[in-house]
């Protein structure tokens, strides 16, 4: 549920990015300065996998766990996400080799449980001061940093020596590695990088007296020594699970501690930089082309003087009196050109604010919670576009036409969500959203963006209408027979390509990220093809928006919006074709979730790609015929 604490983060984000600039730490991205002998409380996250993407609590196992479970504060970001953030009975203070955590003894069905999580490689995922916990691999290149995989897996299916039969083991040891950056000065310490290396030991018990532990593998004055042996996973046998810790002095600063979390493929570049270069390429060329041929094209006209030169005329200008008649379903179209607009507000206002480097990694969810925030306040927006257009059309019912803006687009957003929340309730994972994050969700949808909605239609409503350039005929003109290529299936279908290849390079790095779950922070790179995105979807969108015309077809309204929104097409088979190369899912479930959040998100690209197109069509139009003489 969305906590009051970061709604005043949000508005202190849009309010202050001055002083932010200036050094000012926004609330739960400051550093924490440790002294010598603090306690450091590690938490746990939810356990993962690449395999299913179906994530669960920590403590769905039979982990050792504290006295007493607390949740952390969550924000919404961090409960849609299926972070669960708890409290564990791993302390550092100081190096401390071999410390005993705890014993268990697994029954039947926790040891099958725990089997089952080990099928589908999941990875325990720990958090110290913000910083995921994350194990070191070295890169061919020795002298570069080392890759960081985050969380360990739970454990490891293998065969003992000698024998045919495949056994399961357990990491039950964890050796722990905190780097910190010390202040010569004040001798306060900030941590920079927490690490990880996992085993599997079965230990031998020495003489136990009491709470006296004393293990034959390992103690409290030496590390882990293994005895040869891993701890496999077997009902009513016994598992001691013991942890390492050691300190390490690093010149790491805490500003940069990030860098190589975020850390960016060397290929990465030359590709986007590639695909930006012909995508800009292609924009100036058919740019180039559409000034010379309008350029031309008016230049005729306005040189006609005689009514029977005018009598001659062909192509667009034909087309002056109804060439602005409204479409049919013209209700429809102002909502989602209304929804559109919504989106684009959202996505611009959020890459900006992350450019700036306001939105911090360790804030967890705390993207995810701007976009909402500010998904729910471009409601104002999104109603004042529905209303301006309306009124355009000569609308008058205004209300109904604001609350299907506010209804249809994240009423189907909402019924795929919930049906697919349901899926993950069954499943009992934590990606299951609770009932009062659901009641969050609602009142923020039907409570306050329904309202601003309102507001901003009944603004947009009244003001006066848009003078058209031109007059409507009461009858309109019948359209002539158009030629094979433009009809209106193959148009659209061919317009959204170009769209599509903008984002085609930085789309592969973005699912890879989210499903591998890897860390994205690139937002420059985002911002850069969401310009490109833009100039392409008005490019092409008016190219074929001139064509139509010239072919004297003036029914232009829908074929602008679903002539750049049918990337969104592209951007499902895509979606598609990666999950059948890329990804190594099996479950149904899982399979659902995939289709059903990527369903979504093509929805989303679609309404933000076809308002695009929608509004460079209506620019374009309205500028060409007020750029001719028209009697």
């Amino acid at each position: 549920m969305a906590t009051t604490h970061q709604v005043l983060l949000f508005l202190l984000v849009l309010a202050c990015a001055g002083a932010a600039a200036r050094g000012f730490y926004l609330p739960g991205v400051a550093p924490a300065d440790f002294r010598k002998n603090d306690t450091l409380a590690v938490k746990v996250n939810q356990l993962s996998s690449v395999k299913t993407h179906v994530p669960y609590s920590y403590y769905s196992l039979r982990f050792c766990r504290p006295e007493a479970i607390v949740n952390s504060a969550e924000n919404l970001g961090e409960l849609l996400r299926g972070d669960r953030i708890e409290n564990s009975p791993f302390e550092m203070m100081e190096p401390k080799p071999c410390q005993v955590v705890c014993r268990i003894v697994l029954s039947q069905q926790e040891a099958k449980d725990f089997k089952e999580k080990i099928d589908d490689e999941y990875r325990v995922n720990m958090i110290l001061d913000n910083l995921p916990m994350v194990i070191p691999i070295k890169r061919v290149d020795k002298e570069a940093p080392p890759f960081y995989q985050q969380g360990v897996h739970v454990g490891v299916k293998g065969q003992h020596a000698g024998s045919k039969d495949w056994s399961y083991f357990i990491h039950n040891h964890l050796s722990f590695l905190v780097k910190y950056n010390k202040d010569a000065n004040t001798g306060l310490a900030r941590i920079v990088a927490f690490e990880v290396k996992p085993f599997s030991v079965k230990h031998e018990r020495g003489d136990w007296s009491g709470d006296a532990i004393c293990l034959m593998t390992c103690s409290p004055r030496q590390p882990i020594r293994n005895s040869g042996w891993p701890q496999q996973i077997e009902a009513n046998k016994e598992i001691i699970f013991t942890y390492d810790v050691d300190f390490e002095e690093s010149d790491i600063k805490w500003e940069s501690r990030w860098n190589t979390y975020l850390d960016t493929p060397d290929d990465h570049w030359f590709y986007i930089v590639n695909s930006l270069l012909t995508v800009l390429f292609l924009s100036v060329v058919v740019a180039m082309i559409m000034l010379r041929t309008l350029y031309r094209d008016i230049s005729m006209y306005n040189q006609l003087e005689s009514q029977e030169e005018a009598q001659e005329e062909s192509g667009w200008k034909l087309l002056h009196a109804d060439v602005l008649r409204p479409p049919v379903n013209a209700d429809l179209l102002c909502v989602y050109v209304g929804t559109g607009v919504q989106f684009f507000g959202m996505l611009l206002v959020t890459l900006l604010i992350a450019i700036l480097g306001l939105l911090s990694p360790s804030n967890h969810g705390g993207f995810i919670t701007t976009m909402l925030l500010l998904w729910v306040f471009m409601g104002l927006f999104a109603g004042y576009s529905t209303g301006r257009l309306y009124k355009m059309f000569s609308g008058s019912e205004w209300k109904k036409v604001a609350i299907k803006t506010a209804l249809m687009f994240p009423g189907a957003v909402f019924i795929i969500f919930f049906a697919l929340n349901i899926l993950l309730w069954v499943e009992k994972s934590s990606r299951a959203v609770p009932f009062t994050t659901m009641f969050a969700l609602v009142f923020l949808w039907l409570g306050i963006s329904l309202p601003l909605i309102f507001i901003g239609s009944f603004l947009g409503f009244n003001k006066p209408a848009i003078d058209d350039p031109v007059r409507t005929n009461k009858t309109p003109r019948s359209i002539p027979e158009q030629p094979w290529y433009m009809n209106p299936a193959i148009s659209i279908l061919l317009g959204g390509i170009l769209p599509f290849s903008a984002v085609f390079v930085e789309l592969f790095y973005v699912l890879t990220t989210i499903w591998t779950h890897q860390f994205y922070y690139m937002f420059g790179i985002v911002f850069l093809v969401f310009v490109i995105l833009v100039m392409t979807c008005a490019e092409i969108t008016i190219v074929l928006c001139y064509f139509q015309l010239c072919n004297e077809d003036y029914r232009w309204w829908w074929r602008s919006y679903l002539t750049s929104g049918s990337s969104a097409l592209y951007f499902f088979v895509y979606a598609t074709f990666y999950f059948f190369t890329r990804l190594q899912i099996t479950k149904a479930v899982s399979c659902i979730v995939y289709f059903g959040y990527m369903f979504v998100v093509s929805y989303a690209f679609f309404v933000l790609t076809g308002t695009i197109g929608f509004y460079a069509c209506l620019w374009f139009t309205r500028l060409i015929y007020s750029s001719v003489k028209i009697d």
